[in-house]
Order: C-alpha cells, then structure tokens, then sequence
C-alpha cells in the first residue's frame, strides 16, 4: 500500500482529493492536515463523507507525517509548500504539491508574479513540472512533483500539438478562459461571494493573472523559442469546471480534419485526453467530475486562424484528479486507478 498524507485537507481540492484516494485499490491514507479544522472529524466539515470515511483531522507539517507516509500532498496556497522542503524531507517521501512554489523554473519570474520570496529556490530545478500527458517520464523519476494549474493544463495541452508543429504564428496566440467559482478556492471573498458571482460573468487579472508564465513557460520548451501570449480568465457562475478558447494565425493552408488527426496522433498514448471531430465542440459538463480533457478544434479560412476549444474539471484534472494520476506515475500504478469514473452530464 502507498501511505499518504495531505496537508490542507479540507480545501476544495483536498477534500476531492480524499475521495479519490478513498476508491483506489492502493492507497491508506494516514494523515488528513487541516489548520483550520484541526480535531474535528473530516465529516464535521464535509458530510458527504458521513459514514464512510469519518476520521479525525489533524494539524501536522510535512516533517511530522515523513517517517509515516510514501507521498504527502500539499493542497495550500502558494508560498506555504517550499517552506517544509528540505533535502532530509525528499530522503524520506516523495512530494506532489498542488500550488504554485515549484511550477515556474525561474525564481525571479515566480517572485515576480507571486509578490513573495521563494524561500527554497535550491530544489525549483529539481522539481518536475507534472503536467502527466507531457512529462510522463520525467515524473516516473521525480522526489517533488509540481502540479499545474486548472487554467494551465486546459491551455497547455489544448495548444500544445500546434506549439511545434509551425503551422501557425506563435505571436499571435491567445487565450480567453473561463473558470467556475471553485476555482478560487473555499476561503470566503468579495468576488465569489454568491450574490457577487451569481447571475453576473466577468472577466479578471487582464494581462496580470499568475497563470500566465506558467502557459507560456511550458509551451516555450515544446516550441523551441519563446512565447509571449495573451491570456484573459473570465468567472463564471457555475461551480466547477474550465473552458479555454484559444486562437492563432495559421502559417500554411491546412483545414480541421487535418488538425483533428495531428492532435489525435499527438495525444495517442493518452487516455484522458479526448480529441473530437466531425467540427463538434466540448462543454464543460462532458468532462464534470472526471479527469478527463476534451478538445474541440476548428479553422476559420476567412480569418486563416485556428480555435482550439478545450474543457476540464478544475478541481479533477485541474487539481486532484491530475496528483493522483501524478502519485500513480511515480509508484508504478496504473495511470488511471482511482480516477477512471465517467463524467456526470448532470
């Protein structure tokens, strides 16, 4: 059995990550982490969980839980992660962090954007970006494990077969995204709050979000060169769920079904990776629930630009459907125990 641990237990993407690791055949989960509900049952907090997996929260940090566990997750806000890291920590367990500290490469760029002080830049090389359809081998190897963001695997791997292929200009890309309010997290805001959110659609962080370096980073290294696009998030007043529209000039003449076909080759190995055709488009509600991506691709020969439509559930693919598809990488299980369950249309 693989014991885990998971700090921050009672987020949104910690609590589905409880359920997920509930149903795969090998894992124990031996410690559930929260500050906030620390010595409170788990279904004091979540009472889906009534019955079936009622345990007693505890408040523990990373070195507390490594003599005990095989992997800690840690499902906190950025800057909370990199503090528990240190080399006597990777000798002991392996670590699959759901923020942001170790995902971009270049510590300025994450000072930057994240407005704090990395305080262990010494292992964000070694840290493999866990995007599971890209790094797959690199990850089977990795003691920290970067998991992306919900905006990011969306954008990634919808316009990752085009990032190399020079069929179109990668100058003029552009993504316009658009994110349930479980995206925010489950700490209580102006913003997401329901007669807020409710009833409204609204665009946020233009030309600032912190999702931004991280999409251009990885889709620089399957390109080759530097990107510089343009990504705009939107809220939506739904709770769960990423759609991303992504457009780009086309450098040559070359229609859907070819398109269709590259990406269908691209991501043949890859079964949470779902390629349409026949010009049908993804919704957010074929993917709720699941770890699934789906894909919709389409050119407009009037404008001669490709739009790539790709949908996720943020909190599976986007969150903890994608560590435990990363966990399973890492310990030699099958990519999809434990999140092979269909979406819910409803």
């Amino acid at each position: 059995m693989i014991k885990a641990g998971i700090i921050g237990a009672t987020g949104y993407a910690g609590q589905e990550l409880i359920r997920l690791l509930y149903h795969h055949k090998s894992v124990e989960m031996v410690y559930l982490s929260s500050h906030s509900y620390e010595g409170q049952n788990l279904s004091d907090v979540y009472p889906n969980f009534t019955g079936i997996f009622d345990t007693k929260l505890v408040n523990m940090n990373a070195d507390q839980m490594a003599d005990d566990c095989d992997v800690i997750f840690f499902a906190l806000p950025h800057g909370l992660a990199a503090n528990q890291i240190s080399e006597k920590l990777l000798n002991k367990v392996k670590i699959i962090d759901l923020g942001a500290d170790f995902r971009l490469k270049d510590k300025e760029v994450y000072e930057s954007w994240y407005k704090v002080k990395h305080p262990t830049p010494q292992f964000i090389e070694e840290a493999v970006y866990g995007l599971c359809e890209l790094n797959r081998e690199e990850i089977k190897k990795a003691r920290i494990v970067a998991n992306p963001g919900c905006y990011t695997t969306c954008s990634i791997t919808s316009i990752a077969p085009l990032a190399g292929s020079n069929l179109i200009d990668l100058e003029s890309i552009i993504i316009d995204a658009k994110s349930g309010v479980s995206g925010a997290g489950r700490s209580l805001s102006p913003g997401t709050h329901y007669p807020e959110a409710n009833d409204s659609f609204k665009a946020y962080g233009v030309g600032s979000h912190r999702h931004t370096p991280e999409i251009e980073q990885e889709l620089s290294i399957i390109a080759g060169k530097d990107i510089v696009l343009s990504f705009t998030p939107h809220l939506v007043p739904m709770n769960r769920g990423i759609l991303t529209t992504a457009y780009a000039s086309l450098t040559t003449d070359v229609n859907s079904e070819k398109l269709v076909n590259l990406y269908k080759n691209y991501y043949k190995n890859d079964k949470f990776i779902r390629i349409y055709s026949d010009g049908s488009l993804p919704e957010t509600r074929f993917v709720r629930n699941s770890n699934y991506i789906d894909i919709g691709i389409k050119t407009d020969p009037r404008t001669n630009r490709v739009i790539i439509v790709g949908t996720i559930d943020n909190l599976i693919k986007g969150a903890a459907g994608q560590a435990v598809q990363n966990m399973n990488i890492m310990f030699d299980q099958r990519e999809d125990e434990g999140i092979n369950a269909l979406p819910t249309v409803l």
